[in-house]
């Protein structure tokens, strides 16, 4: 079989470039491979499903309002009954003393970039969430709109049956090898035996993104990271609150009548898991996310765990941030790879970003040059502040 373009990994981001391939106007064959055809393991359908502004470089911030724009016309582009249960809640990022002046510089950058972010210092904030203790609190970040959480399951349906009449061939397969003539990749092989040959291949392989670049002999610093979501119940119930992040890194949120915490690995020790590894850390709950919800919101000193979840993101240690476009020398492999936890919430940014520079040979809507391998090739870092 040969294909014009092979996409490797079928859930949000790669379902996103084949979405919008077509919407370009590309007419040439696309397979869409996918080794989880349910996504049971997939860090789309394991994600915290949220959506923010409150990042700090521009760049990241126009791919998350570029989703945000597709939130508010979701029925208009996928049908009268697309619904992702988008609820704009909000984002609240405490900083103390130290993180202050990297809140108030990240907020700069989002209001210049339009987002809706309130900076409200420690009084202000007891005003507006009076559940909330601002002990050792120096300000905070509060989206008033644009932000909030959603359905990800929901978003990733839309996509995957919006593809269904787009002549798209999704097969069920691993990669297992890609091939490889001087500075182009020609086929990619797969874990059945075949060999597809490709004309571009397309990195969407999330926490395998590493692997999958050093099949094609190239060096991607992208691997998995495991983490925890854990889900309590409570007396209290908030409707007001945001997805709150404490200075220490954990957060919560509501999701209907429980909470939604985690946010507790520690960076010491956190290294790539075991592919297989999706077991639940419960002493990182109750030694370390408990004392610092009941801190933080003291009525959560009275809270019930019910059940947990583990997904692995894909994980930049370079510098967290997302690698998209082409390789520099091998120019028909493109990443689309990297997004350290906020890659559903700019999957279809990407997906836009990588159809246009295929289809017209640069970016239109987002300049996503800054996010390009040449600076992974040079170790050159473009960090990204605020990872959740």
């Amino acid at each position: 079989m040969r294909y014009d373009i092979v996409i490797i990994g079928g859930a949000i981001v790669g379902s996103s470039v084949a979405y919008y391939l077509r919407e370009e106007g590309f007419t040439g064959s696309i397979a869409l491979i996918e080794r989880d055809p349910q996504f049971s393991h997939a860090a789309t359908t394991l994600s915290l499903a949220s959506i923010r502004q409150q990042f700090s470089i521009p760049e990241n911030i126009r791919l998350s309002q570029f989703t945000l724009k597709l939130f508010r016309r979701l029925k208009e582009t996928f049908g009268p009954d697309a619904d992702i249960g988008f609820r704009e809640g909000g984002y609240l990022i405490l900083a103390g003393e130290a993180g202050l002046p990297i809140l108030k510089a990240n907020h700069e950058t989002q209001v210049a970039e339009g987002a809706d972010i309130l900076l409200e210092d420690a009084d202000q904030l007891a005003r507006r969430f009076p559940w909330l203790s601002v002990e050792d609190v120096s300000a905070g970040a509060f989206g008033r709109s644009g932000e909030g959480w959603f359905d990800a399951h929901a978003m990733l349906t839309l996509f995957r049956k919006a593809l269904r009449d787009k002549k798209i061939d999704v097969i069920t397969a691993s990669a297992t090898g890609i091939a490889r003539e001087g500075n182009r990749v020609t086929g990619v092989v797969l874990d059945n035996g075949e060999t597809l040959e490709a004309g571009i291949v397309v990195n969407a392989a999330g926490p395998n993104a590493g692997k999958v670049a050093a099949f094609a002999g190239l060096a991607l610093p992208v691997e998995p990271r495991k983490r925890n979501v854990f889900v309590f119940e409570a007396r209290e119930k908030y409707a007001d609150m945001p997805l709150l992040v404490d200075p220490s890194g954990i957060y919560v949120r509501p999701e209907g009548s429980v909470y939604l915490t985690g946010g507790a690995e520690p960076e010491e020790g956190d290294v790539a898991p075991d592919p297989k590894d999706f077991d639940v850390n419960w002493p990182l709950f109750e030694e370390v996310i408990w004392p610092t919800l009941a801190t933080r919101i003291p009525a959560f000193e009275a809270i019930k765990p019910t059940r947990a979840w583990v997904g692995h993101y894909d994980y930049n240690t370079l510098d967290q941030n997302a690698v998209i476009g082409p390789h520099p020398e091998v120019e028909n492999f493109l990443f689309a790879n990297g997004f350290s936890g906020h890659g559903l919430q700019q999957a279809p940014a990407v997906g836009k970003s990588i159809a246009e520079l295929v289809m017209h040979g640069g970016y239109r809507t987002i300049d996503c040059t800054a996010f390009g391998y040449s600076r992974v090739a040079e170790g050159r870092a473009f960090r990204e502040l605020n990872v959740i």
